[in-house]
């Protein structure tokens, strides 16, 4: 089983590598006493997070994240870094591959599958909905700093 590891910690930072992402599927996460996910790692807590959860996860082909689910308060945004599969929200289904991102509101019942002959890695993001204002733009909340770059 592959483990989460500490690269770095800082007063105002934390960093981690969970592996390359051909490695994800090696990740298990203990669901309860008889139930553990394959191919899945959750982030967030490992770098502090305070305002989101993220994982990544792996299916192999033929292989879905085994049931529907909503959330009761979170968001998500999932990236699909590798692969191809079929999403499904709200009984519908569309294709997705490398590259595509999909936004899912806590009431939408989503699932997603590989349909591919390869490995599907992605990116999940989960957040509080409706958290983020028009003052929260990145183009308002980020401030340049004069300082110089130490490479």
């Amino acid at each position: 089983m592959k483990t989460i590891e500490s690269i770095k910690e800082g007063k105002n930072y934390a960093a981690v590598s969970v592996g390359r992402m051909d490695e994800i599927i090696a990740h298990e996460l203990p669901m309860g006493p008889d139930v553990t996910i394959q191919g899945k790692v959750f982030v967030g807590q490992a770098v502090g997070a305070t305002g989101s959860e993220l994982s990544f996860q792996t299916l192999v082909p033929g292989q879905d994240n085994g049931f529907l689910h909503t959330h009761k308060t979170h968001e998500e945004l999932y990236i699909i870094l590798k692969g191809e599969g079929l999403y499904q929200v709200d009984g519908e289904v569309f294709p997705v591959s490398e590259g595509t991102v999909i936004r899912v509101s806590p009431d939408g019942k989503r699932a997603l599958k590989n349909n591919g002959s390869d490995n599907l890695t992605m990116l999940c993001i989960q957040y509080k909905a409706n958290a983020f204002t028009e003052a929260d733009s990145p183009m308002t909340d980020g401030v340049i700093l004069p300082e110089e770059l130490k490479w």
